[in-house]
């Protein structure tokens, strides 16, 4: 599992790169190929075990196994070139609803289901959690992974004495504590579009679901707290940077960027976490998006990896260090299946407040695939665009 952590700390460093292993898709010997994985979301953290068990297992088909990192707002237009070219040379993608939204929208994902399902697992041995976040992917895609994601406020209790219990109490704490405050970009940080998406609920706005003609009280509030923050980081791993250093005070987090960055002793193990009045957990998931235009050989072999990355034992990776806490995407697999050492670190560094606020709380689905991009196009243009000004 020492890769994996080096993994994750890569992802926290901003590092563009998990692994260098060149172009995987071509053939690498007869019979035996190549396969290439871009990673949108962290996830390999959480996966790359499974990944490398699989390509163990299948010696005389798989040969080079190549991870490679991305931001979710370069993947869509790197595929479809490629898609347009007729040289597809990326066999999977592990993303979040930011880049499973935009590839539905523009059609870049090979349809799972009910397509390909006699090849992939039964969607009754997911979980109740993954069974609900699944049907974000509109069958396009496999969810691999889940959390429930945030928002929720992630302070240090020496500077931050009584955290805001309300959406308004935490504006008038920008306001009052410029500069302190921090959240990054939604396209490209689960927290970022969790803090986004969770707003609607916590301001009372009329549609929650619809950001085009629901949202009057959040893009409002959005906006005016703009006026109170710095600038907004391209991913979350700079925002734990910045919190951990004591830049920032306070920042919207999620359970997994709560728990994993403490593991890695990037954030303070003292740093306490909060929920205001009217909080709905917004569901965080990774998925394994298979691109159109793999040749009938590639596609049958990447569908054959990406069941047996839901099989248990692969399952009980994504424990990792709390990254995605708690993972698994499948029913009944548990921290005690996990490795020594992920059960050491959520022993150490999980919070039983969750328990609670997951039995608690309702579960919301994110945004669909064209309320989500339409709210990352406004944000950054109405949100993004004026921050400080």
């Amino acid at each position: 599992m020492e890769q994996v952590s080096a993994t994750r700390r890569a992802v926290l460093g901003g590092a563009a790169a998990i692994a260098a292993a060149g172009v995987a898709g071509r053939a690498e010997a007869q019979g035996v190929v190549g396969i290439n994985i871009i990673d949108a979301a962290g996830n390999l953290a959480l996966t790359r075990a499974g990944f490398d068990a699989f390509a163990k297992a299948n010696p005389t088909r798989v040969g080079r196994m190549s991870y490679t990192s991305s931001t979710a707002p370069e993947i869509p237009g790197k595929l479809r070139a490629q898609q347009d070219a007729g040289k597809v040379d990326i066999d999977l993608i592990l993303g979040g609803n930011d880049v499973l939204a935009a590839g539905i929208e523009l059609k870049l994902w090979e349809p799972l289901f009910p397509a390909h399902a006699a090849k992939l697992p039964d969607l009754k041995t997911l979980s109740p959690m993954a069974t609900k976040l699944q049907t974000a992917a509109e069958g396009q895609a496999l969810v691999v992974a889940v959390c429930p994601g945030g928002p929720i406020l992630e302070y240090m209790p020496d500077l931050v004495k009584a955290p805001p219990g309300t959406a308004e109490e935490l504006l008038t704490w920008c306001k009052q504590n410029p500069k302190k405050f921090m959240y990054a970009r939604p396209a490209n940080s689960g927290p970022g579009r969790a803090f986004m998406m969770g707003l609607p609920y916590l301001l009372g706005d009329s549609n929650p679901k619809d950001p085009k003609e629901g949202w009057a009280k959040t893009w409002a509030y959005l906006e005016e707290m703009s006026k109170y923050l710095e600038y907004y980081p391209t991913g979350t791993g700079a925002v734990m940077k910045e919190f951990g250093e004591g830049t920032r005070s306070m920042i919207a987090s999620h359970v997994g960027w709560d728990i994993n960055p403490r593991v890695l002793g990037v954030v303070p193990k003292e740093a306490m976490i909060s929920t205001m009045k009217g909080f709905h957990w917004i569901g965080d998931s990774h998925f394994m998006c298979v691109p159109k235009g793999l040749t009938p050989e590639k596609l049958a072999l990447v569908l054959e990896m990406v069941s047996f990355m839901m099989l248990p034992q692969q399952q009980a990776y994504t424990y990792d260090k709390g990254y995605f806490y708690p993972g698994p995407a499948v029913a009944g697999v548990t921290l005690a299946m996990a490795t020594k050492e992920s059960q050491d670190a959520i022993g150490e560094f999980g919070r039983d407040i969750y328990a609670k606020l997951i039995a608690e709380n309702p579960i919301e689905l994110p945004l669909d695939s064209a309320g989500l991009v339409y709210a990352f196009r406004r944000w950054d243009e109405q949100v993004g665009a004026k921050v400080g000004k």
